[in-house]
């Protein structure tokens, strides 16, 4: 069977339903997942956590890849819908094998997919393009799959989210939560699912926007990296006089934040408040961003005397690194966020109520903490189409040029560092884009040398997709 090979992305599987992924074409994928495992797994009945979201080909993609397993000889712990943090979590906590989550995250409505882990240990491992994906990817085109084998089975699994949420809360312990109003947009997404069963253990009032499940998306794309998709919970917020807005995307695995004046908290400073915590409680831990912005975080990190560490961009790869180097804690700033105790994957669960402990511990407004933690400014994503005879690589290299009185490093793209601001600019590890993203010291400086090199990207034929 011929099956599009781009689906198989830099952190996952996706692709539009039923063209690229369908009924038919998932028997292919989950059998080669289940070899990819077999090769990895040294065990003859291997026990994978599946679970999905609430898209509307979900359901009988689950089904399918459930019949799969269990003709291949694997026991199945079907948790049905859930987000993509529980299927980690129940994948680690429980000590199973693998796990697998149907779900295309954010991705528009005709989309589907799945994302991959398995467990070594106390650590879970993503299979994306430095652990395993390529491979999969192989095993499926030659359709060279392990065989049929009695004893598979489905074992159905309830309350993982109640563990999940009790697993939070037992690390963070928290003393200080207090009463306080919560607006929560969920983008008819799996993010309810997990602000309901947290805000429950809580004195806090939860007002919710869109919390019924449903995967024609009717208020908006689940993706709160689109800052329009934010605007109708900013607007709530502030008509509610909300001391905190929340947003989760399409399977839960980040996290965005409104303060009480309706303005979007950059995710980078939700990374440093975290990492406060953290550090405060572990002297010297090392705490992991990524390449696009760093300022703000490495501030406060190098004010407790942590150890920071920079990551290429990719939720798999920010998981591979912090197992890798014993970091305590990551932040990703698309709003992942990452801890040693979850394996190396993201809690979203874990994450909320931190803040929820640090707004009752300082009794004052969030934005006056995110005031106090923002050292720097930050320009924000912006794309742009390459032309066809356009080599991206190339072009960095004369931009590098261009730039060469500062510190560079190719560690992602090509990122340059200045003493009072810094760039970077990276290919999309999904779409055919390139990325642009500024800091520094004054929005005035931001602005400048950010429409500096969007010049020098539309010089060369490039269009904007912002």
């Amino acid at each position: 069977m011929s099956i599009n090979p781009s689906i198989f992305k830099a952190y996952d599987i996706r692709g539009i339903y039923p063209d690229d992924i369908n009924e038919e074409k998932i028997v292919s994928i989950i059998k080669g997942v289940y070899t990819l495992f077999s090769s990895d797994i040294k065990k003859d009945n291997i026990s994978i956590i599946l679970g999905r979201d609430m898209r509307l080909s979900s359901p009988s993609l689950f089904e399918v890849a459930k019949k799969t397993l269990v003709s291949l000889g694997a026991t199945v712990i079907d948790i049905g819908l859930s987000s993509t943090p529980t299927v980690y979590f129940a994948t680690l906590f429980y000590k199973y094998d693998a796990g697998i989550q149907i779900s295309a995250s954010h991705n528009p409505k005709q989309y589907n997919g799945l994302k991959i882990v398995r467990r070594d240990g106390d650590k879970l491992i993503k299979i994306g393009k430095n652990t395993g994906m390529m491979k999969l990817k192989e095993i499926v085109k030659s359709d060279q799959f392990i065989g049929p084998k009695l004893g598979g089975q489905v074992i159905s699994k309830s309350d993982v989210l109640k563990d999940e949420v009790e697993f939070a809360f037992d690390l963070v312990k928290p003393k200080s939560i207090k009463k306080l109003k919560i607006v929560a947009d969920a983008a008819n997404s799996m993010g309810a699912l997990f602000i309901d069963e947290i805000i429950k253990r809580t004195p806090c009032e939860l007002v919710k926007m869109n919390f019924e499940l449903d995967g024609t998306f009717p208020a908006h794309p689940a993706d709160p990296l689109v800052s329009k998709n934010l605007i109708d919970l900013q607007k709530r917020v502030l008509k509610e006089k909300a001391d905190l807005g929340i947003a989760p995307d399409g399977d839960g695995d980040r996290l965005f934040f409104i303060d009480e004046k309706g303005k979007i908290i950059p995710p980078t400073i939700i990374t440093s408040l975290i990492a406060k915590e953290v550090l405060q409680k572990n002297p010297g831990g090392k705490i992991i961003f990524d390449i696009r912005y760093i300022r703000n975080a490495s501030k406060i990190c190098g004010d407790l005397g942590g150890e920071i560490s920079i990551c290429p961009v990719g939720h798999a790869l920010i998981t591979e690194q912090l197992n890798k180097q014993g970091a305590l804690f990551a932040g990703e700033s698309s709003g992942h966020y990452f801890f040693k105790e979850t394996g190396g994957a993201e809690a979203a669960i874990r994450i909320l109520v931190h803040l929820l402990e640090i707004l009752g511990r300082e009794n004052r407004p969030i934005s006056e903490l995110v005031s106090e933690l923002t050292t720097s400014v930050e320009s924000g994503e912006y794309n742009f189409i390459l032309p066809e005879k356009l080599d991206p690589k190339d072009f960095l290299i004369q931009v590098a040029h261009d730039y060469s009185n500062g510190t560079a490093s190719w560690l992602d793209g090509l990122s340059v560092d200045f003493p009072d601001w810094r760039f970077n600019i990276r290919t999309s590890n999904t779409e055919p884009l390139l990325r642009i993203n500024v800091e520094g010291e004054t929005a005035e400086l931001v602005n400048r040398e950010l429409n500096i090199l969007k010049q020098k990207i539309l010089n060369v034929g490039a269009k904007s997709k912002d």
